[in-house]
């Protein structure tokens, strides 16, 4: 008997690209084109894509957003291209690499000259192993030798760290050191093994804790990686390449990485959009009641509850978690209300949108009532018919398909890591907070006949005042994350911003404000450099939670002012366009700035002659604080 035919082979939409010689122009569709593909399929894709120029995307599509990143390492780090290079393709971002000679780490970071700080614009890697304490520990030895070198090693890297942080620019991420199984298993009594262990981890635990003393530093705990596939070597790898890490765990690295780099340029998101019935709960609510939805008990019970669990600790961390689900809503607010085993409440939400409408016209008015790009949003439902739905109607949001066994859900949800930051400040502690209270704004607006009645009614407060140092992080987070009134959309990191706050002929200031409804924090910035007759405003932003309540006109008055009793002859400012800022362009013309030609880099150039300044909106109690001070 003749066997079946063997099935064709699976469409590799990457491969055809690259084959058609049409990579280049299609880059943009990659992050639809990477979508749902498996670990394999990735890696594939990524070695394609290395053999694409940067420069030839770029000619393509100008607007792609192109990330400089150096790696340098203990030992051969070339093969962290093309994972990196895919995973940032998923997020539409463009690398551009710089892979550093075999073991050169030390002279790479030590030297503010070398070529790794010319090509690290944006993110400087350095992998480290054990190596980097083995290769100095002489044999035979013993926990106390590898402690002493482990330490001096730690102390080294403190000294790297502020090399960069005084020389170069963006971030840098050091790797933790994972402990291979050869060095312990060399050790044949148990007692040295466990003060090898403790020793190790002390030393990881040092190497971790130097995020605290240098802003421009990420420690990836590579430990958290070796989880599934992800084993940690391969012995013929390490004594024939110099490679330290298998393919998986670089691909791991890589993901992170990519994670970091999405937050650093303003991608990360900020709204979890999550369906009910077989997503947070097992059963259908408007079947089997409020007493049959599996919440807690059993063992699908347990992994229903473990998802809460998860999306709670989201929530607390400042992610913005609504529920949008196909029922009714008061029985959905009497689960969330009242349910005994419930671990979400209804306070957990931004928003409970439950009715019979499609879910992508839900999504969208859940994104304009929340004033953020549908591209800030993360969609996640069992149903495949829904995400399906969703992810065509809406490409820009981020579809999590949360299909068969509920134990993987929380998994699913932190693959990605579409939340993360590098710091969390008290003002992303609060936002759940303050975007409900902002929904309670908008219930206000729709009571009055006109905005101008509303904006009266609404007493608003705004603190225009010299930065300090408590407000740095928050700052800098502001450029990195703030897109939509973003001026020129530069991004700065912590010591960035410090180093503008104090200096001469530079002017950092924070804009605070709040209302009847509650504070809504530091929400903005202006930065202005001082010096000489003509002031230029180098950027200015504001949150989109504040928008429209002439917060911005207030500050913009009150530093004209300031430069007009300053004797100032004119301020000028520019505007960088970006796919998001489009609705603030006009700003500068709307208040009193003439066009002044382009920049260089094609940039719109504005002038101010201080001849008349627009007063602030009368609405407004404005407070104005020119001196900085150490802390708030």
């Amino acid at each position: 008997m003749s066997s079946a035919p063997a099935p064709p082979p699976a469409a590799d939409p990457v491969a055809d690209l690259h084959r058609s010689g049409r990579l280049a122009a299609e880059y943009p569709r990659l992050p639809a084109l990477l979508r749902g593909l498996g670990d394999e399929e990735l890696q594939r894709a990524g070695r394609l894509l290395t053999r694409l120029s940067p420069d030839e995307v770029l000619a393509e599509h100008p607007g792609v957003p192109a990330v400089s990143v150096a790696v340098t390492g203990h030992g051969t780090v070339a093969g962290l291209v093309p994972p990196l290079t895919v995973q940032l393709a998923r997020h539409g971002l463009l690398l551009r690499p710089h892979v550093a000679d075999f073991g050169s780490w030390l002279f790479d970071l030590a030297d503010p000259a070398s070529e790794v700080y010319a090509a690290g614009g944006d993110l400087v890697v350095c992998l480290l192993d054990a190596g980097v304490v083995f290769d100095e520990v002489p044999p035979p030895w013993r926990p106390e030798d590898v402690e002493r070198v482990l330490a001096e090693k730690v102390r080294l890297l403190d000294k790297l760290a502020a090399v960069h942080a005084s020389a170069g620019s963006g971030t840098l991420v050091f790797t933790t050191l994972p402990l291979p199984r050869e060095y312990a298993a060399q050790l044949v009594d148990h007692r040295s093994r466990a003060r090898l262990g403790a020793v190790w981890r002390e030393g990881n635990a040092r190497l971790l804790g130097l995020m605290e003393e240098h802003p421009g530093l990420v420690v990836l705990d590579v430990d958290q990686l070796l989880t599934g596939p992800a084993a940690l070597g391969d012995a013929r790898l390490a004594a024939y390449t110099g490679t330290p890490f298998t393919p998986e765990l670089t691909a791991a690295v890589a993901r992170e990485l990519a994670h970091l780099v999405r937050g650093r340029s303003g991608r990360a998101k900020k709204v979890l959009a999550v369906d009910l019935d077989g997503t947070l709960w097992g059963g259908v609510l408007g079947d089997d009641g409020p007493e049959g939805i599996e919440v807690a008990g059993g063992r699908r019970g347990r992994a229903f509850r473990e998802v809460q669990r998860v999306v709670k600790q989201l929530a607390s961390r400042g992610v913005l978690v609504a529920a949008v689900s196909k029922n009714d809503v008061e029985p959905v607010r009497q689960v969330l209300r009242e349910h005994p085993e419930m671990t979400l409440r209804e306070d957990d939400f931004v928003r409970v949108v439950a009715n019979w409408e499609p879910k992508h016209g839900n999504l969208r008015a859940l994104a304009e009532d929340l004033n953020l790009g549908l591209d800030s949003v993360v969609f996640a439902d069992d149903s495949a018919y829904e995400c399906g739905l969703v992810a065509r109607e809406l490409p820009e949001v981020t579809v999590l398909h949360l299909d068969g066994d509920p134990a993987l859900h929380a998994e699913r949800l932190l693959a990605d890591g579409w939340f993360d930051v590098r710091d969390l400040t008290e003002d992303d502690v609060r936002r759940p907070a303050r975007y409900r209270e902002e929904l309670v704004r908008r219930d206000f607006l729709d009571s009055f006949s006109s905005l101008e009645a509303y904006l009266r009614e609404l007493e608003v407060r705004v603190e225009l005042a010299a930065a300090g140092e408590a407000d740095i992080a928050r700052l800098a987070q502001l450029t990195q994350r703030t897109n939509q009134f973003n001026l020129t959309t530069h991004r700065l990191q912590q010591d960035e911003v410090r180093a503008l706050a104090g200096a001469p002929g530079h002017l950092v200031l924070a804009i605070r404000s709040g209302d009847r409804f509650g504070d809504n924090g530091l929400v903005g910035a202006v930065f202005v450099r001082t010096g000489g007759p003509v002031w230029h405003i180098d950027n200015f932003l504001l949150s989109c939670r504040v928008f429209a309540r002439g917060i911005e006109q207030g500050c913009l008055a009150a530093l004209l002012e300031r430069a007009r009793a300053e004797g100032v002859e004119a301020v000028e400012a520019r505007f960088v366009p970006s796919p998001k800022n489009g609705k603030v362009e006009d700003f500068y013309p709307r208040n009193g700035f003439d066009a002044h030609g382009h920049a260089e880099d094609g940039s719109a150039l504005f002038r101010h002659e201080l001849r008349r300044v627009t007063a602030a909106p009368g609405h407004l109690s404005l407070t104005v604080r020119w001196e900085r001070e150490g802390t708030r």
